[in-house]
């Protein structure tokens, strides 16, 4: 081979690449400026991308606002969180089957263009499924809870699921990334719905019925999605359900006084003087006199949208110093609302046991199922 004065020329000759061509610090060439409108409209919607997901949890929320405004309309909307959850459950465990979890979903859905718009796709539809479903049990909830009692735990926790479902980011790289958490969360949500699901399918059925089978299919939707369907061949498959399912049955029995009794609520609660024909009171009141005590009633009026499957009792409670008087008397029924699905209970204070304690200070008479399920809470005082 020889190097002439030619071949150094060609060499010379040869194009090099101006620095204002290359990305600064990298070498590597700048790509176009996108050309066109749709080319700017994705570029910037590339740059603010997390921007625009925010924007449309809002959105989300405000659809939740929306569906919450349809809830408060009746009971009988209920039946449709039935297709709701079923479609719910389908696409959850399409998108596990497919995609996998963790890291393997990541780096897969990455791969392929394809797959990661399947992906994006299936996880609107869930997060849809999720807010029509939290956001529309919420007012039910709402109603059978008491906030100043223990209860009201319950509310709030399916109100920030709720939440968290309009949040996209939070719902794409945390709760449909691991299928432990999305289990979690659908047995949650999946509890809370049959408990609202199952009385407006089955008329007359007590709370506590449907507090424990929702609790039983909560644990089987949670194991769906854990484990390989060919594992209900097994017999030591059912045994292991069947140990857990008693397990959260019997948990959930224990605090069943911690969670609202949907879909029952009060219409009217009150504490007062002079019963009329009707169960109603001639007078309502917040402080009595304690010598006004003989003629002293608590009246509860008890919306059961899915049947008389329940019945009552008042808890009067006083607390003064060191002493506690706690004294449940049965609230016998005493009027049929205006409707067939309403019942006014009453009970009437506790006159015998008042000798063995002071009566003046604060009263507390809780309304509670028979199952011990807190149904609403009243209170007054009574002044010397």
């Amino acid at each position: 081979m020889t190097t002439g004065p030619h071949n150094t020329q060609a060499f010379h000759d040869q194009p090099t690449v101006k620095p204002s061509a290359a990305v600064a610090g990298t070498g590597l060439p700048q790509p176009p400026p996108p050309r066109g409108f749709f080319g700017r409209l994705k570029a910037w919607a590339h740059r603010n991308h997390k921007w625009l997901w925010w924007l449309h949890s809002f959105y989300a929320l405000c659809l939740g606002f929306m569906v919450i405004l349809f809830a408060s309309q009746g009971f009988d909307h209920a039946r449709v969180l039935a297709a709701t959850l079923g479609g719910a459950f389908l696409v959850m465990v399409i998108l596990f089957r497919v995609f996998g979890t963790g890291m393997a979903q990541k780096t897969r859905v990455a791969e392929k263009k394809s797959l990661k718009i399947s992906f994006l796709g299936m996880t609107y539809v869930l997060k849809n499924l999720y807010q029509g479903m939290l956001f529309f049990v919420l007012p039910f909830y709402w109603k059978s809870s008491s906030l100043d009692s223990i209860n009201a735990w319950f509310v709030f926790l399916l109100g920030f699921l709720a939440l968290l479902s309009t949040l996209d980011l939070v719902f794409d790289n945390l709760l449909m990334r691991y299928r432990i958490v999305a289990a979690i969360f659908y047995a949650v949500t999946l509890f809370a719905c049959a408990n609202l699901v199952i009385p407006a399918f089955f008329s007359n059925v007590p709370t506590l019925v449907a507090l424990l089978s929702s609790t039983a299919l909560s644990v089987f939707g949670f194991w769906l999605l854990h484990f390989p369907l060919r594992t209900l061949r097994e017999k030591r498959t059912w045994i292991i359900l069947g140990s857990v399912s008693s397990f959260a049955v019997i948990a959930v029995y224990i605090a069943r006084f911690a969670i609202p009794p949907v879909p029952l609520y009060l219409a009217h609660n009150a504490v007062g003087l002079a019963p009329l024909d009707d169960g109603r009171l001639e007078l309502e009141v917040t402080r009595v006199h304690k010598k006004r005590l003989d003629d002293l009633y608590a009246v509860s009026d008890v919306v059961m949208p899915g049947g008389e499957g329940d019945s009552f009792r008042h808890i009067w409670r006083h607390k003064k110093g060191d002493m506690n008087f706690v004294v449940e008397k049965d609230a016998d029924p005493v009027h049929k609302g205006t409707d067939d699905h309403t019942v006014r209970v009453r009970s009437s204070m506790p006159k015998d046991e008042l000798e063995k304690s002071d009566p003046v200070g604060d009263w507390i008479v809780d309304i509670i199922t028979t199952d011990d399920q807190i149904v609403g809470r009243m209170r007054f005082t009574v002044i010397e």
